[in-house]
């Protein structure tokens, strides 16, 4: 057999995994926003109060912070696909749990069917840069990380839009509201459940060939080599991680405090408008999806990301200023373009997290530092949604927004401070030099069989 040197191949069931697991992590997302887009509508059904119409919201929040950290391990020991199971199945069993919860005396029941979904979402925010990395080329794993978190962003822009459209708010019929809750809620089980058996038949461990350099170190390095608790307390002692872990934090609990309050915000200037509140939220996470997919492709293109980072959250907070003082105007129109624009950038702003992370941290795990964005994440969401909800319901949604607006500019500074060193490109650029064992070119090698010695400038 003549010698010759392993090239990364990519494989064809990349796209099938992304397009699976974008659309369970859609589902998942609808769920989370489900409720809060009709804060009003499910308070009058379930007979409480609009704060723990919001703890719908929060529960995915909560469960987060104390469960990521066993979900992070499990998936660096255990593998993407056991973890993507735990995910998807979860989601489903959450769903066909809230189609038990159809009646006015049973709000504690459809608190703990959404406690479940929440666990599920534990097992699914950490996967986009995991699946981006191990399965994509260097060339793709932005974009494909953008994809893949625009499936949770397309699932709340429909659960901002569908919602309202299925539930009108019917106070004086209280049979026909619940009528129209059941058809949302089996829908979105018998939905889950299929998204949960595709799973099982499309997701595998990982490709049989490695997509990129990067990935062909990492595979071939023996298990024993890696410690999760050495990966933790090594991207806490990585400073630039830490001011983004911070900021990052910052951007994303704004944006869920905001998806949350988003109902009480509308109807509190604009009376019997819960469709159109729904609509704007569409219009919001939409505009964000165009604005994630974009900054994928740009930092596929230049590599420009604390740049690219800094520019979007400068950005954000203009438009978050804009949205603030326009709110009140009177012309749904207005909230209508200022919620589009503000979309754009805050939303846009999540899969640039997600990469300018790994490109700082490489070679930690993908997973380890996703996971610790994402619980960062969900406390500055917990305590901005509450402070937000107080100052919105005492004073003005005014108040409550101007809040957000002094914690981005904050943002802003962290940002700004961030050193980046690039090192994962430095990898897939060539910087490191392979000496690959020779084997036939078609000579079905595994990743592990492949002797790599690497003499590096890092």
């Amino acid at each position: 057999a003549g010698g010759g040197r392993v090239e990364p191949r990519l494989s064809r069931r990349r796209l099938a995994v992304l397009a699976v697991f974008s659309c369970y992590s859609l589902v998942n997302a609808f769920q989370w926003i489900q409720y809060s887009i009709l804060s009003n509508v499910f308070a009058g059904f379930y007979g409480v109060s609009f704060t723990q119409i919001d703890w719908l919201s929060m529960v995915y929040m909560v469960a987060y912070v104390p469960l990521i950290l066993p979900a992070t391990w499990l998936l660096d020991t255990r593998g993407l696909r056991l973890t993507a199971l735990l995910g998807a199945g979860l989601n489903g069993l959450g769903a066909w749990l809230k189609c038990g919860s159809l009646a006015p005396e049973r709000y504690p029941l459809t608190l703990a069917a959404q406690s479940v979904c929440a666990v599920a979402q534990v097992f699914i925010l950490g996967l986009p840069s995991r699946i981006a990395s191990v399965w994509f080329g260097p060339t793709e794993v932005s974009t494909a990380c953008a994809v893949a978190v625009l499936g949770n962003q397309l699932g709340t822009a429909i659960g901002f839009l569908l919602p309202p459209v299925l539930v009108p708010n019917t106070p004086n019929d209280i049979d026909l509201m619940a009528h129209n809750i059941s058809i949302m809620f089996y829908g979105t089980a018998i939905v889950s459940t299929l998204l949960f058996f595709l799973t099982g038949v499309v997701f595998e461990e990982k490709p049989k060939y490695p997509p990129s350099h990067s990935q062909a170190v990492l595979q071939t390095t023996p298990a024993e080599d890696y410690s999760y608790k050495q990966s933790i307390i090594n991207l806490f002692k990585n400073i630039p991680f830490v001011l983004l872990l911070i900021s990052y934090g910052i951007m994303t609990g704004a944006f869920y405090s905001v998806s949350t309050l988003l109902n009480q915000m509308i109807v509190t200037h604009y009376e019997g408008e819960e469709v159109n509140a729904g609509r704007i939220g569409l219009t919001l996470v939409v505009a964000g999806m165009v604005g994630s997919i974009i900054c994928g492709l740009w930092l596929d293109y230049t590599k420009t990301y604390k740049q690219t980072t800094l520019i979007v959250y400068i950005l954000s907070f203009i438009g978050l200023l804009v949205f603030t003082f326009t709110l009140d105007l009177g012309y749904l129109i207005v909230v209508f373009v200022t919620g589009g624009v503000l979309g754009f950038f805050m939303t846009g702003y999540l899969p640039l997290g997600f990469e300018f992370a790994v490109e700082i941290t490489y070679p930690e795990s993908e997973g380890t530092s996703s996971g610790l964005l994402n619980a960062s994440a969900q406390i500055f969401g917990i305590v901005f949604t509450l402070v937000q909800g107080k100052l919105t319901t005492d004073y003005s949604p005014r108040a409550g927004n101007l809040f957000l607006c002094a914690w981005i500019f904050v943002g802003i500074i962290l940002t700004a401070l961030i050193k980046s060193d690039l090192r994962r490109h430095s990898v897939n650029s060539g910087i490191m030099n392979f000496n690959v064992k020779a084997v036939p070119v078609d000579s079905p090698v595994e990743p592990e069989s492949t002797t790599l010695k690497i003499q590096s400038a890092l």
